[in-house]
């Protein structure tokens, strides 16, 4: 344990003190309030009034000669060919061979190039004005035309411990998401570091001199341990700063175009009269972070220490950094199949039976129980998929340092498959 602690003190003050750990670790927070403050800039401007479009149409038809009912976006105003257009940002004309059973030949001109939702948002306002044209062909009164429209609105509640609490599978989803990306961005990022610090004392040969007097399991280790202080001080300082700046800016941008109910009903989590898209800022705000935020550190960390011993075996096993890429496929994998699941199982079923699988294999759980989690898991099934973790790590670990002991001190040979596992059979 003594060596395990010396290698692991080393690595960490080594990396610590280099200016890049710094920079990052300075820089990140502020990358991530700015990326949140842009969240709610983009949901509060698709809540607010954008400036409306005036249409000119010129009816050739005359099938709509009482107007188009446009939306908050778009307003048309139906007018004969001809007359001052100035005012209007584009002409929709409507051919005299345009009807109702053959809805062909309407045509947009204007200055600038429609977007997608623009033209979308104009063929379904047409759309909606040949059904009624259709209906009204067919009998129906207006009157009873416009009584037989009705807007319906299911809001979801999760009932827990006797309480209520808001629900939003959208804002459920991308808070599982963020955190599972992270946790596969970090298990990248520093595994590949022990990889690298790996192949290089093996290609410089420093690691001869360390092995005479520190086991190859110490120094195995003591380096993952050590990678794994710096990406929990890193993650720390980040969540940290953080949330000081999200605290900050949140109720500066929420202010610039909300009222005072508003910007209160934000920054308390409440989304009573608030306009949809700050309601789901409002269902943000209920998450239950402790949960999210010690799950993401387990899992981080958990993850790590599993991704990172096979990383450390792999660099261990070969001659130079450049040999490792014949074993890294293997490792990204479950990594990659883990994302794949997350999408196409776990955001359609959360609590499905796949989705509960996968959360408890220690290769793909990292991912898939991150994006779970904001869903509501239940206590057993969270608590068997940690215990899997832990004792899936220290089952890898151990068949890592098999591979370790063997490679770290061999040289001028390519292993292969079968080589590995015969290197973790060996006794002693």
């Amino acid at each position: 344990m003594r060596n395990i602690a010396l290698v692991t003190g080393r690595e960490y003050q080594s990396r610590v003190r280099k200016k890049s750990f710094v920079v990052m670790t300075l820089l990140g927070p502020f990358l991530l309030a700015a990326f949140y403050g842009a969240i709610i800039w983009l949901a509060m401007s698709d809540t607010q009034s954008s400036e409306q479009k005036n249409i000119h149409v010129v009816d050739e038809s005359g099938l709509f000669q009482d107007g188009i009912k446009g939306s908050s976006t778009i307003h048309y105003s139906v007018n004969p060919r001809g007359g001052d257009t100035s005012a209007y940002d584009g002409t929709l004309m409507i051919p005299a061979t345009f009807s109702i059973d053959q809805p062909k030949g309407a045509r947009f001109l204007s200055a600038y190039s429609l977007n997608i939702v623009e033209q979308q948002t104009m063929e379904g306002h047409l759309e909606v004005a040949i059904k009624e044209q259709k209906l009204i062909r067919s009998g129906l009164r207006k009157e009873t035309l416009d009584s037989l429209k009705t807007d319906v609105a299911i809001s979801a509640a999760i009932i827990s411990g006797g309480e209520i609490k808001e629900d939003n599978s959208a804002v459920n989803a991308g808070a599982g998401f963020v955190g599972a990306f992270f946790i596969y961005i970090f298990i990248f990022l520093y595994g590949v570091q022990v990889m690298k610090g790996v192949a290089e004392e093996k290609s410089n040969r420093i690691v001869e001199v360390i092995i005479s007097s520190v086991k190859p399991f110490d120094l195995m280790m003591g380096k993952i341990i050590g990678i794994a202080l710096v990406g929990l001080t890193q993650v720390f300082i980040w969540i940290g700063l953080s949330t000081v700046l999200i605290a900050i800016i949140t109720p500066i941008i929420a202010s610039m175009g909300m009222n005072p109910e508003e910007t209160a009903a934000l920054v308390q989590g409440t989304s009573g009269g608030v306009a949809p898209g700050m309601g789901m800022m409002g269902a943000l705000f209920q998450l239950d972070f402790l949960t999210l935020i010690l799950g993401f550190l387990f899992y981080f960390v958990t993850g790590y220490l599993l991704y990172s011993a096979m990383f450390a075996a792999i660099a261990s096993a070969v001659d130079s950094e450049t040999d490792t890429q014949q074993f890294m496929f293997p490792i990204t994998i479950p990594l990659i199949f883990s994302i794949i699941i997350a999408q196409s199982v776990v955001l359609k079923d959360p609590h499905g039976e796949l989705a509960t699988l996968f959360s408890m294999i220690p290769f793909t759980a990292p991912i898939v129980m991150m994006v779970r989690l904001p869903f509501g898991v239940e206590n057993w099934q969270l608590v068997l998929s940690m215990i899997f973790m832990i004792f899936g790590f220290i089952a890898i670990t151990w068949l890592a340092s098999r591979i370790y002991r063997v490679g770290i001190l061999m040289y001028g040979k390519k292993p292969t498959y079968k080589e590995l596992i015969k290197w973790m059979l060996y006794k002693g």
